[in-house]
């Protein structure tokens, strides 16, 4: 029986909104930290910031670019999903995403959720 708590962040903020960008990157690398399991949902427009290309346009301020924040985040452990309807919904490919995202339909967003210790949204 595995007694890890699990964390889900629920991104639905895309690229058009660069400021709550990196949050859920940085919340799931500190959690997976803190020996919790973390998933990044990505849904609706958040489905851009997986996008091949599209993280590397986006810096703040004197943070690294998302893309430097989403490889830690990563190679902590950090899993990274894509809702296959907001994929048709936005008319985004599924090869269009970075490697490390996987495309998942809806009923794993209601099974992680059902299974989370906690759900964040941004």
């Amino acid at each position: 029986m595995n007694d890890k708590k699990k964390i889900l962040y629920v991104q639905t903020s895309g690229i058009d909104s660069p400021e709550r960008a990196y949050a859920p990157f940085i919340l799931a690398t500190t959690a997976t930290m803190m020996n919790i399991d973390a998933t990044i949902y990505f849904l609706i427009k958040g489905i851009t910031l997986v996008k091949k290309g599209e993280a590397e346009k986006i810096k703040l301020g004197s943070f690294p670019s998302l893309k430097d924040v989403m490889n830690q985040a990563v190679k902590a452990g950090v899993k990274l999903l894509v809702c296959e309807q907001s994929c048709n919904l936005l008319g985004i490919p599924r090869g269009d995403f970075t490697s490390e995202a996987n495309v998942v339909g809806a009923a794993t967003l209601n099974d992680l959720t059902l299974s989370a210790d906690a759900v964040l949204c941004f």
